[in-house]
């Protein structure tokens, strides 16, 4: 991917409307069981997915190729794969939020099911569907042990991250995270060497870039004017050249993860020295990008290896 602009300053600001920066999304990827439940009220399950991902669905029987069908698909996926078992979706692009297209599914037994195929919600909690085992009984063998699984792995991720929560409270780049999010500069070893405001219609924002001992820092101050809605922060990533291959380490603290109208919200970041090193034990600068709740590109940071103080 072709590198942005170097700039001697040790950031450069990109405002609203710049189109979201290409994000792996392998932490994102879910396989998941699906029970379906047949009944008059319910609304057809929502099947989530992402441009250029491979999205399976897998049924206990075989699939009616002759009676499944998917809707206004032209254009936006490639062709669908339906045999065996299966259904294999592959959309061409991110779909736009509030696209909803009708897949229904007929099996060689006549059970048909009826899914809604969505891109990814930008909630939190919103994932990528990988596979998706679909099951009519929620009751069968197949349907329990699937469940099971999905169980084990959910409290895999919930140990992993609890450990990860434990370390991080330990952890002086989060206390200095901490402190620089509540306003409280002075407590930390930092020295302020930029401040930027840039000028925006829907949000006022300062940025202030500074140096450490072994460490740089970034605090980032939003302030809601005329968003029209919360604004939501949506993750923040450190690379060397905008990919994932070069993703790199770092603290984040914010006073508030979502900022209506009136409010203002602080975001801090602390990178150590480590992070700013290659392979071969140069310091090269860092791109620090954060992302609002649409998924576009709120802040670009550009964090110099001179922020670095011995």
């Amino acid at each position: 991917m072709r590198a942005l602009p170097l700039f001697r300053y040790g950031l450069l600001l990109v405002l609203l409307g710049v189109p979201a920066l290409a994000r792996d999304v392998d932490e994102k990827l879910t396989i998941r069981t699906l029970k379906y439940q047949d009944h008059p009220s319910q609304e057809p399950s929502s099947i989530f997915v992402a441009g250029q991902v491979v999205t399976a669905l897998r049924f206990e029987k075989e699939v009616d190729t002759a009676k499944t069908k998917f809707l206004a698909w032209e254009g936006r996926f490639e062709a669908p794969l339906i045999g065996g078992k299966k259904v294999v979706l592959e959309p061409l692009r991110d779909l736009g939020d509030g696209e909803a297209l009708p897949l229904l599914v007929t099996l060689v037994d006549g059970t048909e099911f009826t899914f809604l195929v969505r891109p990814k919600s930008r909630q939190d909690w919103g994932w990528i569907d990988y596979q998706v085992n679909v099951f009519k009984d929620p009751d069968s063998y197949n349907a329990v042990l699937s469940g099971l699984y999905d169980s084990l792995k959910r409290e895999h991720k919930l140990n992993e991250e609890n450990e990860r929560l434990k370390q991080e409270e330990n952890s002086i780049d989060h206390a200095y995270a901490t402190l620089l999010a509540n306003g409280q500069v002075k407590k930390t070893p930092f020295r302020r060497r930029l401040v930027y405001r840039p000028k925006n219609q829907d949000m006022d924002m300062v940025v202030e870039v500074f140096e450490g001992p072994g460490k740089a820092a970034a605090l980032v101050t939003l302030k809601n004017t005329h968003y029209g809605e919360p604004w939501k922060f949506d993750g923040a990533y450190l690379t060397r050249d905008f990919t994932h291959y070069t993703l790199r380490p770092f603290a984040l603290r914010m006073d508030r993860s979502s900022i209506v109208e009136g409010e203002t919200g602080r975001i801090a970041v602390v990178v150590d020295k480590r992070a700013f090193q290659t392979d071969d034990g140069q310091l090269s600068d860092l791109a620090l990008q954060i992302f609002r709740g649409d998924g576009l590109l709120q802040v670009y940071v550009r964090m110099e290896h001179t922020l670095i103080r011995k």
